[in-house]
């Protein structure tokens, strides 16, 4: 008898927790539309909507970043080449996480030696971080006594592209070949 009331005591608590569970809520990820205003090398403000009408590779990085940045600007470059007549429908665009530096060494000839397409761009630390929140990436300067100026920047090392109204479609993780990005943005031209 006592063990069937500690039966019935069970599965009546079983119930009463069940109902006082939260109902679950399922996670989507909401469309957005990532903006930026940046200043590129003539010292003209470039913002997001100027480019609408095309597509937009964009990529935060650093002109001193020793592996990630040169890497992904140079597929970058293979899909600008691939593309042939269709790489006017798409824009590369630069994003310096490190703009006071970049802009010293000569980000423009930076981005022209991987692409002559790739717009380089180097705001204040006010709007580069306002362009990195919009696109929910992260970034941050880290001591080390052995890079150049004694530090360094992490920085999330996806390529972001936005569609032609302004839209993040989706980023390609850092590694993705050039083929797969070709071939991802031919199925959308």
């Amino acid at each position: 008898m006592v063990l069937w009331g500690a039966v019935v005591l069970a599965a009546a608590g079983s119930v009463f927790l069940y109902q006082r569970q939260p109902a679950r809520q399922i996670e989507t990820v909401e469309a957005f539309q990532p903006e930026f205003a940046l200043t590129d090398a003539d010292g003209n403000i470039r913002q997001s909507e100027e480019f609408r009408g095309r597509y937009q590779l964009v990529f935060f990085g650093f002109t001193n970043c020793p592996d990630v940045c040169p890497t992904t600007l140079s597929e970058v470059a293979q899909v600008m080449d691939d593309l042939g007549p269709d790489a006017a429908k798409v824009q590369p665009v630069f994003i310096s996480i490190d703009p006071e530096r970049d802009r010293q060494m000569g980000l423009d000839e930076f981005t022209a030696a991987f692409h002559p397409s790739i717009i380089g761009l180097a705001g204040d630390d006010v709007a580069t971080r306002a362009a990195a929140d919009s696109f929910k990436i992260f970034f941050e300067r880290e001591e080390d006594p052995a890079a150049p100026d004694g530090y360094s920047m992490s920085h999330s090392p996806a390529l972001y592209l936005i569609g032609p109204h302004g839209d993040w479609l989706r980023q390609y993780t850092y590694g993705t070949p050039a083929s797969e990005i070709l071939a991802d943005l031919k199925s959308r031209l």
